[in-house]
């Protein structure tokens, strides 16, 4: 949805070498290495699109076994439940919720530059400064259920949660394809993790 092409030159630029596939094919996806999901706009139009392709279950599986990283949208959706349209589900790969920014008190969309505070040490923060500023463009955001699992957070009028990890999962609210030489690295991290 939305940012996958970006996101596929990105991969390309850091991986010359590395064969990546935008896909839909639910054996391809199995048989990958590694998992990007990415995306923007409505979540629940991408659950309706998950729901249509039958890869609801296929993405549920390869967020638990193999290196899979969530941009944007593929980090909400890994969450139980949105706000969103008046409610949608998600994958509930993790305990929490996607909450509206305060509509009186912002300016939604939450878009440009914000400062990322590494929350905890990963692997994926390699070569990354703290305080490193990446691009964001939403207007939801996560409130976890689960504290441990948050590795960054970012202040857009509240602090709230921009990246979260567990075992070989990786998600970012952020949009490391759109924020220079950090996101590379970040992209380049992932590409090189091994869990």
């Amino acid at each position: 949805m939305g940012n996958v092409r970006s996101v596929q030159k990105a991969l390309a630029h850091i991986a010359p070498n590395d064969q990546i596939f935008l896909t839909d094919d639910a054996a391809l996806i199995r048989e990958a290495d590694r998992i990007v999901f990415p995306g923007q706009g409505a979540i629940g139009a991408c659950m309706q699109a998950l729901n249509e392709h039958n890869l609801v279950e296929v993405v549920k599986q390869v967020a638990c076994e193999k290196p899979f990283l969530g941009i944007c949208l593929g980090l909400q959706l890994l969450f139980d439940h949105s706000q969103e349209n008046g409610g949608t589900e998600g994958l509930s790969i993790l305990a929490g919720d996607v909450v509206h920014f305060p509509k009186n008190e912002l300016k939604i969309p939450h878009m440009g530059w914000n400062k990322v505070k590494q929350t905890q040490e990963h692997p994926l923060w390699h070569n990354i400064e703290n305080n490193a500023r990446f691009y964001s463009v939403h207007s939801y955001y996560v409130e976890q259920g689960d504290a441990s699992v948050v590795v960054g957070s970012s202040d857009y009028g509240i602090d709230f949660t921009c990246a979260v990890a567990k075992d070989n999962l990786f998600a970012v609210q952020f949009h490391p394809e759109k924020s220079q030489h950090d996101g590379l690295q970040l992209l380049e991290n992932f590409v090189h993790w091994r869990v």
